[in-house]
């Protein structure tokens, strides 16, 4: 039995052997800690791994892989005060947390306390989970295919477009393709009747019957004609056929056309979504 409180370390077995339950158990919310699962089990590096403890029971986790920052799932005030009480003790300096927008906030708020790092809003998201799935009406023409290997230079560029547009700075070339956050995914295109690609979405792998669809992309010049609905409604679809129970997403509040989008053909809200960056 393990002693109420924040337990800390940089094993994936004793992370994943004590949390597992309690991240299936609200599978959308979870996501990312679900997600990221997979690239643990796989032998991704982590810089440290946690979960918080309470009555015999597990009432929070968190991860922090190198490159990236500290993202945990929901926190009452006392918990974030806690967790960076206990980070800051044990030396840790995240760049960043990224959470569910009350939790990224209370966190920022007793890091800052604790550490003096000021925290500042880098960007917010919607998540949200698909209810029942409905294909835009009227369907481009065209259909959804998997991405083979040959179309391997097509979807790194598009990957890398994509990253732009959304203001990330993640390489994605044919060298750095296997270190980004796009490898590990499984990539639809949609195609016009000739054969031409012109919308991609990916998910990632199934993980406790959640699924996350990401990225969704169709080049500039290409917008406005239904594809980004169609190919997305394709993979969707693909998902809650494997068995997926929860099939989620992230979506940036700015973009309205693509928030109407998600609505249209089923996904609805969940929790609003942000990361924090910390000034030292």
């Amino acid at each position: 039995m393990c002693t109420d409180g924040w337990h800390v370390t940089d094993s994936v077995e004793l992370l994943l052997g004590r949390t597992l339950p309690f991240l299936e158990s609200r599978p959308a919310l979870h996501t990312m800690l679900l997600t990221v699962v997979e690239k643990l089990r796989a032998g991704a590096p982590v810089v440290v791994l946690g979960w918080l403890e309470c009555s015999g029971g597990v009432r929070a986790a968190f991860y922090w892989l190198p490159g990236g920052g500290l993202c945990v799932t929901s926190l009452e005030s006392e918990q974030a005060d806690s967790l960076s009480r206990r980070l800051l003790a044990l030396g840790h300096n995240p760049p960043y947390v990224s959470a569910d927008l009350p939790t990224a906030a209370l966190f920022g708020d007793a890091w800052q306390r604790h550490s003096g790092a000021r925290p500042s809003l880098r960007v917010q998201l919607h998540l949200y989970r698909l209810g029942a799935l409905t294909p835009p009406d009227p369907v481009p023409a065209g259909r959804g295919r998997a991405v083979r290997q040959r179309d391997q230079a097509q979807l790194v560029r598009w990957c890398r477009e994509f990253a732009a547009d959304v203001g990330e700075d993640v390489p994605a070339d044919a060298g750095s393709w296997g270190g980004t956050r796009f490898a590990q995914k499984r990539y639809t295109f949609w195609e016009t009747p000739d054969g031409t690609p012109v919308s991609m979405a990916g998910v990632n792998p199934m993980v406790g019957g959640q699924v996350r669809v990401d990225p969704v992309y169709t080049p500039a010049h290409l917008r406005g004609r239904g594809y980004a609905g169609a190919v997305t409604v394709a993979v969707s679809r693909a998902a809650l056929e494997a068995g997926a129970t929860d099939v989620v997403l992230f979506t940036d509040p700015a973009n309205t056309t693509s928030n109407a989008l998600y609505r249209r053909i089923g996904y609805r809200p969940v929790a609003d979504w942000a990361a924090y960056d910390f000034a030292y």
